[in-house]
């Protein structure tokens, strides 16, 4: 038994099913257009260098909420031992396809059991946005948990003071889900209150394709 409970989202069901259905579309979408490819944005790309920098050698890797693997695949590709768990089983069907050298599991972020001081890396990389108000503090808490003494966390998010219901999504694909925003400055408190040190922060303006967001990198101590 997980010796720390973590509150199962009442519309979880809802947004693993909305996931399935674009999944196809949005890994299309990122292979042809490189949006979400962080490749294509050199200040994501320096951030999860940052990221790998730090965490090389300090134990596995893991990246949650990891889509169709995009991240996952190019950390591998730096040496990281990293794996990937998703909602979605269609967008694990996508990362394996893409990625058939790194390891992919199915699983929501509040079922993983990690094991305490067990991952030298955790990434929530535009993946926690989904989690209510009261469960991303218990996730984060996990997380923290998870990390050896000097492992990091890498997460980015979307900033604002009201959340966002969404309806639809890559191609007019009919989708159900919250998407949660935070404040910088409200994301950095939880990170701190969850055991954490920040290091690093990165404020992300609009543009084209999404709104404001937030990379922040923090540092489990000892």
């Amino acid at each position: 038994m997980r010796a720390h409970h973590i509150d199962r989202p009442a519309d979880l069901d809802e947004v693993r099913e909305s996931y399935d259905r674009v999944a196809d579309n949005y890994a299309h979408m990122v292979l042809t257009t490189g949006i979400g490819d962080i490749r294509t944005h050199p200040w994501l790309k320096a951030s999860i260098d940052a990221f790998a920098d730090s965490v090389r050698g300090l134990g596995p890797v893991l990246d949650v909420g990891c889509g169709p693997g995009t991240v996952t695949g190019y950390l591998a590709e730096r040496g990281l031992d990293v794996s990937g768990v998703d909602l979605s089983p269609r967008m694990i069907e996508n990362a394996r396809r893409l990625y058939p050298e790194c390891r992919f599991e199915v699983s929501s972020t509040t079922d993983l059991d990690l094991a305490e001081e067990s991952l030298g890396g955790v990434l929530g990389w535009w993946s926690l946005f989904n989690l209510p108000r009261e469960v991303l503090p218990q996730v984060l808490a996990m997380f923290a948990r998870a990390l050896k003494p000097g492992g990091h966390l890498i997460t980015a998010t979307h900033v604002g003071d009201e959340d966002f219901r969404r309806t639809e999504a890559y191609g007019g694909v009919s989708v159900r889900w919250t998407t949660y925003k935070w404040r910088p400055e409200q994301l950095v408190r939880l990170i701190e209150e969850a055991g954490l040190h920040p290091v690093a922060e990165l404020r992300l303006p609009a543009d084209e394709h999404t709104g404001p967001g937030v990379v922040v990198m923090a540092r489990r101590p000892g």
